[in-house]
């Protein structure tokens, strides 16, 4: 039976079910593996939707954007309504969204569909860790844990090759009818789970203002990004946004510092080094997803493969990062974390090096993607459950859900702005020709590799 909380300081902690955690897999699927196929099938959506290049990018970038902007609020209220009701929401929302993206046929519907799956991965992911550390003790929380990783990292790792080959033999939009089907078997599997929350009378008056100037600020610096290309970095559609952009900033961080606990994100948490330093380095290595939208449109527009064949690229990828989660669980037992960290974000940044030989002719171009995916994938299973232990077993017992939160926030903004970086470098580049293109591309996730590695080696604790 899952645990439930009686109040804020006594958790009462007993072993959870393996159905709980084939549910929560499912919900973390409906993100990572069925919400992230989108980086492979660009081209394919741009044949049925009338979306330009620059749009398409925003819109894809749009459900890593705002699953960061909310999850820190998902996970706050999960904590006080209940992490289970906050994960049924997240998949209601996550169908909803799916059917936006199913019937659009104009850059408004889709870009809405995309902001809604964000909203729903912003609920599942910090409640769904929030109820593993409720659930689970001890080695049974590192191996809960473990299929939570091979659900986000192994999703990631196969929406290349599963987009690909659903965009091509069925059609795109079959992606989402059965990321529909997952949600419906996830909400079935964690029906009847005993709620656990956060029982506190201690007043809470949201920061809504916090939360407003965050998603200001992050979807002009977004657009911005995405935009600066198209329009010209001089000209008024960049330099306006740019301008609320700082301005926000300037009024998120004053408010936070003035407001400090009851803020928007509680600043105070980073006090602890050895969480602050996973939360820092995940959002990095999250960052170094625009590998793959950058390898897959260059295999497809400047080597010719179709997206099945870029997807099957991806397998030795998908089969190391899926083998290498439980060896960075065993790792994480013996050595602790901090070394699995340091060996998985070097791993994964050599891989990625690799990748960016684009002057290699096609065969070795094509064993040189083959074997970086590889690596890629080596890395990221190492970094997975070390990384994300020491971040849930470093929060505190009453900011479970934020804390949980933050760090969950740190994937997806990752993700959402390595993607848009990485994508931008691609198209600014593009008149100098599809490879050297894609080499820049590449190489700036080669430094989001490098400054997380130095993130690690200095923030986190050689004791973690």
């Amino acid at each position: 039976m899952p645990a439930t909380e009686d109040n804020q300081n006594q958790p009462v902690a007993v072993q959870g079910s393996g159905r709980l955690i084939i549910g929560i897999m499912a919900g973390v699927l409906t993100f990572w593996l069925f919400a992230q196929s989108v980086v492979n099938i660009v081209p394919a959506i741009q044949q049925d939707v009338a979306i330009p290049l620059g749009s398409l990018n925003l819109a894809i970038s749009l459900t890593g954007l705002f699953s960061g902007c909310f999850i820190v609020v998902a996970g706050g209220v999960a904590d006080r309504v209940g992490r289970v009701k906050i994960t049924q929401l997240g998949f209601v929302l996550s169908i909803i969204g799916c059917l936006c993206l199913i019937v659009a046929q104009n850059t408004l519907l889709f870009a809405i569909g995309r902001i809604i799956q964000g909203l729903s991965a912003a609920c599942i992911m910090p409640a769904t860790l929030a109820l593993i550390k409720t659930c689970y003790q001890d080695a049974a929380r590192q191996r809960a844990l473990s299929y939570w990783s091979i659900g986000s990292w192994g999703g990631s790792g196969l929406c290349s090759l599963a987009g690909g080959a659903i965009a091509t033999y069925c059609g795109w939009n079959w992606i989402f009818i059965l990321s529909i089907l997952f949600a419906l078997a996830g909400m079935l599997l964690i029906r009847g789970t005993p709620e656990s929350k956060v029982t506190t009378t201690a007043s809470h008056r949201f920061d809504y203002f916090g939360l407003l100037t965050f998603v200001v600020m992050l979807v002009c610096l977004n657009w911005a990004i995405t935009k600066g290309n198209a329009f010209g970095w001089t000209n008024s559609l960049i330099l306006i946004p740019s301008g609320i952009f700082l301005l926000a900033a300037m009024l998120f961080f004053t408010g936070a510092r003035r407001k400090k606990s009851a803020s928007f994100i509680d600043f105070a948490l980073f006090k602890q080094r050895a969480w602050s330093g996973a939360t820092l380095s995940n959002f990095l290595l999250n960052a170094v997803a625009g590998t793959l939208m950058v390898a897959s449109i260059y295999v497809q527009q400047g080597r010719g493969f179709s997206a099945f064949q870029s997807g099957m690229l991806t397998v030795g990828y998908l089969i190391a990062v899926l083998a290498m989660i439980r060896v960075g669980e065993m790792l994480l037992q013996k050595v602790g974390a901090r070394k699995p960290m340091l060996w998985g974000t070097a791993i994964t940044g050599s891989g990625v090096a690799l990748m960016a030989l684009t002057q290699l002719p096609d065969s070795l171009y094509v064993a040189a993607v083959f074997v970086g995916y590889i690596l890629f994938g080596l890395g990221l299973g190492f970094y997975a459950t070390p990384s994300t232990d020491t971040a849930i077993s470093n929060a505190p017992e009453d900011k479970i859900g934020v804390a949980s939160g933050i760090y969950k926030m740190a994937s997806s903004l990752g993700g959402a702005f390595g993607i848009a970086i990485s994508a931008s470098v691609y198209a600014a580049m593009l008149p100098l020709g599809a490879a050297t293109a894609a080499t820049a591309g590449l190489l700036v996730n080669v430094a989001f590799c490098v400054i997380s590695f130095m993130t690690i080696a200095l923030m986190v604790p050689r004791q973690a």
